[in-house]
């Protein structure tokens, strides 16, 4: 990889995860707000997406690493990473702060819970990286390029 795509890559990775980690460390530290539709409240999530697979307890942080890390071998061997870099950065850098949320409090930090009209998934700004990355790469894969603005 080019010194500047890979100089890319680490800057999003370092600002997404440092986000990330710092408004976990708010809610961890006791900041809750409420409102009609939305609570900011902090919740442990044993399980994935909607609390699936907590079952697997200790396993599932090593399950999801190895998905990473394969996830990670996929990005290199496609290129991916070359050619998106911005977009890899932000994808890993939130799977590797909900990762490290596993192996240090148990579970990931959760703490945007949306209730208004319907019950939704509690989920963190790592969930909503994720989410985007996933739909900047789909639309690559659809339209065959991400926008420049984004990538």
């Amino acid at each position: 990889m080019k010194n500047g795509k890979l100089i890319k890559f680490f800057i999003s990775f370092f600002i997404i995860f440092v986000i990330d980690q710092l408004i976990k460390y708010i809610f961890l530290n006791g900041f809750e707000w409420n409102s009609k539709c939305i609570s900011l409240t902090l919740a442990i999530n044993k399980g994935v997406a909607f609390s699936m697979f907590a079952f697997l307890g200790e396993f599932l942080k090593y399950i999801q690493l190895l998905l990473i890390l394969g996830l990670g071998y996929f990005f290199y061997k496609e290129k991916l990473l070359q050619k998106h870099p911005a977009i890899s950065g932000i994808l890993f850098a939130a799977a590797f702060s909900n990762l490290l949320d596993r192996f240090i409090r148990g579970g990931v930090v959760d703490y945007v819970y949306w209730h208004c009209w319907f019950d939704f998934a509690i989920f963190n700004f790592a969930d909503v990286c994720i989410d985007f990355s996933i739909l900047m790469f789909a639309y690559y894969y659809f339209f065959g390029k991400i926008p420049s603005k984004v990538a």
